[in-house]
């Protein structure tokens, strides 16, 4: 018997992942207009230039669209963080290990936190899941996996033996996620703008991390 050759075949080519990008982009965009419910698959297919055809090609359900876009947000958020880890670790600000935690941390976490529409998409999200056990279902592996990402950064963070936690990274991750979230939502509510919004944000989230972390002794 002849072994024939596998040829693997990309899960979605590029013209499919640039229409589900448009698609996503579209979403995005009339959700911040006229929020989740009123973000109809007929209004997301207009502003992205597609047919319904296009769409249910992409994603069974308005609901699994508007997952896959709160992901996004959700891994930009992380991949923020760990860039901004990389980056003072290559310019050696983890190299005293008695520098002052919440300076450390204030560093880390220098970064953009989620805009009004970041806020809205998670907000709405969490409201659907919770009348949906299949959208809950996925939005908690979905925060699972986030759950498990910041963990990893934190055990980056401690493999410089600059800082230690007093929980495990995976509970620490859980506990500053909660505190990323609750300060957003809070920071949308009261109507602040982006730039007061990030640093309301991480000014909570530093205060939370100089809680949990223990420098090594002198």
């Amino acid at each position: 018997m002849t072994d024939v050759p596998m040829v693997e075949m990309p899960v979605t080519s590029r013209r499919r992942e640039a229409t589900r990008q448009k698609l996503l982009d579209a979403a995005a965009q009339v959700f911040a207009e006229v929020g989740l419910d009123a973000a109809s698959v007929e209004a997301v297919c207009d502003r992205a230039g597609f047919t319904r055809g296009a769409f249910y090609s992409n994603f069974e359900t308005k609901d699994e669209l508007f997952l896959e876009l709160a992901g996004a947000v959700a891994r930009e958020r992380v991949a923020a963080v760990r860039s901004r880890v990389a980056d003072l670790e290559r310019d050696g600000a983890f190299d005293d290990a008695h520098a002052d935690a919440f300076q450390i941390i204030q560093q880390v976490l220098d970064l953009s936190s989620d805009d009004r529409l970041g806020v809205l998409l998670m907000s709405e999200i969490r409201i659907h899941a919770m009348r949906s056990p299949e959208l809950a279902a996925a939005y908690l592996a979905q925060d699972d996996e986030m759950c498990r990402s910041v963990a990893q950064i934190i055990d980056d963070i401690g493999r410089a033996n600059v800082l230690r936690f007093r929980l495990p990274s995976l509970d620490a991750a859980r506990l500053m996620l909660t505190v990323w979230e609750s300060s957003a939502v809070r920071s949308a509510m009261a109507g602040l703008d982006y730039e007061e919004m990030c640093r309301r944000t991480n000014e909570e989230l530093a205060r939370v991390a100089q809680l949990l972390i223990e420098l090594p002794a002198r």
